[in-house]
């Protein structure tokens, strides 16, 4: 599944039907010249073939040769709807035999709002033209839909046969206006890119010049803010927890005692632990006391006692 599978699909279509369309141009069944009534019902599904040959090249996924097929498959598509307004077949405007110059891409048109008065004209009126082509879309897509089981089981006679293929003529107008028009959008953007390739590729021979390094800078705008205004809240920290209490032992508010001297890279949990080894050593009835009763019940209280929550 997928383009790739489905391009690979359409490439023996496509040669079959290119294979068909020259062997019905030599053999002439039908002539530009002649009316649509002269010619046999048979034959008329051989109309068919310039836009079945354009909707087989759009399916082509070579990116490299995109243009090349959206040309070809527009003049399919074109040489589909001059055949069909030489026979009567359809009211519709002829598109441009060709797509879109460069020239014609994107240019600014001269005259400003006054000037775009009409496109907007044009633009209303292509819309409705899209509403009604839809409407016509669906209308002919049930009525083929009702016809198709007879024509196929050969239960039908040459006035639902013709009527048919008609239908299917008439349902191929619409489509093959509708891919031109996709078509024109997409050849201005493929020859827009190319252009922009072309005038960024540097000239044959000439060394691209080389720009100085951009010096980092640094915005100091935030800090110069910050010593003017302030960081936006108070209570900035301005020392800490020790300074605080060393400077309340110079005032003499607190004794030298009160807070242990703590070394350098000791935990809080340290600490306390050596703490309680010094009460130990110094013979602290309170201490050696409490000691000894948490041993007791250590002893006679094992590890998890009284957890009874999630026993069952």
């Amino acid at each position: 599944t997928g383009p790739r599978a489905a391009a690979e699909r359409a490439g023996p279509g496509r040669a079959r039907v290119e294979r068909s369309g020259n062997g019905k141009a030599r053999l002439s069944p039908c002539s530009e010249n002649e009316e649509l009534e002269e010619i046999a019902s048979a034959d008329l599904k051989y109309l068919l073939l310039p836009a079945l040959l354009g909707a087989l090249t759009l399916k082509q996924v070579d990116l490299s040769r995109r243009l090349e097929h959206l040309e070809g498959a527009r003049a399919h598509f074109w040489r589909f709807l001059k055949l069909c307004r030489s026979y009567g077949l359809g009211s519709f405007h002829l598109p441009p035999a060709g797509p879109p110059g460069e020239e014609d891409a994107g240019s600014p048109s001269p005259g400003g709002p006054a000037a775009a008065q009409p496109s907007l004209v044009a633009m209303a009126s292509s819309r409705q033209a899209k509403i009604e082509r839809y409407k016509q879309k669906k209308e002919l897509e049930n009525r083929l839909a009702s016809m198709r089981t007879f024509v196929e089981s050969g239960q039908a006679d040459e006035d639902q046969i013709r009527e048919f293929y008609i239908l299917q003529i008439q349902k191929w107008i619409n489509t093959s206006l509708e891919e031109i028009e996709s078509i024109d959008q997409e050849v201005v953007i493929l020859r827009s890119r190319g252009t922009a390739k072309q005038s960024s590729a540097p000239p044959h021979g000439t060394s691209r010049q080389v720009r100085a390094p951009l010096k980092p800078f640094i915005l100091t705008r935030d800090a110069a803010q910050a010593k003017v205004f302030g960081a936006g809240y108070p209570g900035l920290p301005t020392m800490t927890v020790d300074d605080w209490y060393e400077q309340r032992r110079r005032q003499g508010v607190v004794s030298g005692q009160s807070a242990p001297q703590r070394a350098p890279g000791i935990t809080d949990e340290e600490l306390q632990k050596q703490q309680q080894e010094k009460k130990e050593e110094e013979d602290d009835e309170e201490a050696l006391q409490k000691a000894r009763n948490w041993d007791d019940w250590k002893d006679t209280h094992p590890r998890g006692y009284g957890n009874r929550q999630n026993v069952g």
